[in-house]
């Protein structure tokens, strides 16, 4: 054997060397969670301002509308009753998409209050928009009213009641839904540390007060649900803006991916 073909030989026996693990791929794969989580506290944050605003306005405008005296002859004709009731139904799409979110954020920590979290928001969608669609039907209702004339008024009036008080209840009762599962969810932030924990507690005291406001408006004692809405509203809106503003604890989210089941 002549040296070529031994030198080939030696080459051809020596293993390829196999690739290493680098210190930085974890580094970036670090960086690149964090920023994916940055990105959907963010996202979740306008969620929560975005609620506010189209169910709060739409809501505003939907039902002063209803309120009217003469509501059962204008209703049919109005335009703006319909696109509010219709930006009242988007709250539902944004208030279900906050709690498929936040599943990924929260299940390392615990996964049933997770679960629990997102099933309390596609709860509170589905009868939020039950409700809304209880406000649409007084379209009808007036369309009807209109066409018989004044001689059925009290039959279309007791249509109309029923109408309003089913979408004064499914509110109420969605929002007794999200102040259960948000107890749950704020005891987690506070446990998790995700987020500062005065944010957290003052989170489990609004929903708290928020939550008996609502059973007792549902009970009879009108006004307690606006009254009670006050401090966990308040929540809310900050809450928004701090993960619009500041993100989640980087070191919570850090370790919580550690612990992913």
């Amino acid at each position: 054997m002549d040296e070529t073909t031994r030198t080939a030989v030696s080459v051809a026996e020596v293993p390829a060397e196999a690739p290493r693990l680098r210190y930085d791929d974890g580094r970036e794969a670090v960086q690149e969670e964090l920023s994916s989580t940055r990105r959907t506290a963010r996202i979740v944050g306008m969620l929560v301002l975005g609620g506010y605003l189209t169910y709060g306005v739409g809501s505003a405008i939907a039902t002063g509308i209803a309120a009217a005296p003469d509501y059962l002859s204008s209703v049919s004709t109005s335009t703006l009753f319909t696109a509010s009731a219709v930006w009242m139904l988007l709250n539902s799409a944004l208030v279900i998409g906050i709690g498929a979110l936040m599943l990924p954020i929260l299940r390392p920590h615990n996964k049933n209050i997770a679960l629990g979290y997102f099933a309390t928001r596609v709860f509170e969608g589905i009868i939020l928009a039950v409700g809304v669609i209880s406000l649409l039907s007084l379209v009808i209702v007036s369309r009807s009213y209109t066409e018989a004339g004044a001689a059925d008024a009290s039959y279309f009036g007791t249509l109309g009641a029923l109408a309003i008080n089913g979408n004064f209840m499914a509110y109420n009762v969605a929002m007794v839904g999200l102040s259960l599962g948000s107890l749950f969810f704020c005891y987690l932030l506070f446990r998790s540390n995700l987020v500062p924990r005065f944010l957290a507690v003052w989170g489990l005291v609004g929903y708290a007060i928020f939550g008996t406001g609502c059973v007792l408006e549902i009970l009879g004692f009108a006004g307690t649900g606006l009254v009670a809405s006050i401090p966990g509203g308040l929540f809310e809106i900050f809450f928004g803006i701090w993960l619009i503003a500041k993100g989640f604890n980087p070191s919570a989210i850090t370790i919580g991916g550690a612990n992913t089941l």
